[in-house]
């Protein structure tokens, strides 16, 4: 109740834009209400892919915004290829990496670093988690709901996974429902608007309402990719084993599990807490499930293999046998894909 009360009071204090500015350049907000597993850096690398591949955006100017969470650097930076996800946060590394062209930058006080970016050229920023950030007012706020957790069916923190109000999905210009399990149907989709709080939703065109606003109300699936080596010492013939040792240090693995659980007998599960930065200790922890499994593969998320480069003595035999599995995520229908481009092309 506490904790309601002071997210309500806050809320309050910027509703309707007031103490919020607008940045230079146009800005689109990927963030959501949970406390994490909703899927927000691979659908902000889509969204790249389709600025990148776009009329609109393609030869122009981008940059991606993210305050590094955990990160040891100080105030604001620019990731560079080459760099740690110790110094500059997995995510932003993880993006740099595959999105070279792009200004990856990160920084605590998002109104003054996009101003920054905003000087140095930038002609569009993605935000990556900053509906929470108040100050800044995103000219496109995407909320992101996992489909087998809706925020309107989770609960405030401490006793459940919501870090903001369940109402301030209703603030968002479009809402993407994210980890759907299979290619919904229209009865599914309305039902789903439904739970979500929607009085209405048009499948045709993906328009959902509540209390007279109108939003978009858009689904998305997970794709694996072909493991890949997390070092280049990783040996290719590990991935032909059926035996598994799966580790992560993200929110939500569940989703990878059981996709691996398909092709592999997972023989052990070790799971750490959501951005963990691997020690010695987690090492060993390793290498004893590596001698109790001396043929299984190891696998993890790539967001977890940005952080396990930065282990200056990760040993021989772990990293032959290391690999993440890439993810990317897409809508379900070509008429969701091009709803979602045009209200990109219109920034």
């Amino acid at each position: 109740m506490i904790y309601r009360l002071i997210l309500s009071i806050r809320n309050a204090r910027y509703k309707g834009g007031r103490r919020s500015v607008k940045a230079p350049v146009p800005t689109i907000c990927v963030g959501n209400i949970t406390v994490g597993g909703t899927g927000k850096t691979p659908h902000s690398e889509m969204i790249l892919r389709m600025l990148l591949s776009g009329d609109r955006w393609g030869s122009r100017s981008i940059a991606l915004l993210s305050r590094g969470y955990k990160r040891r650097s100080k105030g604001y930076q620019e990731v560079p290829f080459n760099g740690t996800a110790a110094s500059y946060g997995d995510e932003p590394l993880q993006i740099k990496r595959k999105f070279p062209p792009v200004t990856v930058a990160v920084c605590k006080d998002r109104v003054a670093a996009c101003d920054t970016l905003a000087g140095q050229g930038a002609e569009l920023i993605l935000l990556d988690d900053a509906f929470q950030y108040h100050r800044l007012k995103a000219d496109l706020n995407i909320v992101l709901s996992p489909y087998g957790r809706p925020v309107t069916e989770d609960s405030l923190l401490p006793t459940g996974r919501l870090r903001d109000l369940p109402s301030r999905l209703y603030e968002a210009d479009i809402v993407i429902v994210t980890k759907c399990p299979y290619a919904l149907d229209e009865y599914e989709k309305c039902g789903m608007a439904k739970t979500l709080g929607f009085e209405s939703y048009d499948p045709a065109t993906c328009v959902a309402s509540h209390k007279g606003r109108s939003q978009l109300l858009l689904f998305t699936g997970i794709n694996y990719e072909r493991p890949v080596p997390v070092f280049e010492e990783g040996d290719s013939r590990y991935t032909y084993s059926q035996k598994l040792v799966l580790f992560s240090g993200i929110a939500d693995d569940a989703h990878l599990r059981s996709y691996l659980s398909d092709t592999y007998k997972i023989v052990e599960h070790l799971h750490f807490p959501d951005h963990h930065a691997y020690t010695r200790s987690d090492l060993r922890a390793l290498r004893r499930a590596m001698r109790r499994n001396p043929t299984a593969a190891f696998a993890t998320t790539e967001k977890d293999a940005q952080r396990l480069r930065d282990l200056s003595k990760m040993p021989q035999e772990l990293k032959s046998r290391l690999f993440y599995f890439p993810i990317n995520v897409d809508f379900f229908s070509d008429e969701e894909r091009n709803i979602f481009a045009d209200k990109l092309s219109s920034l």
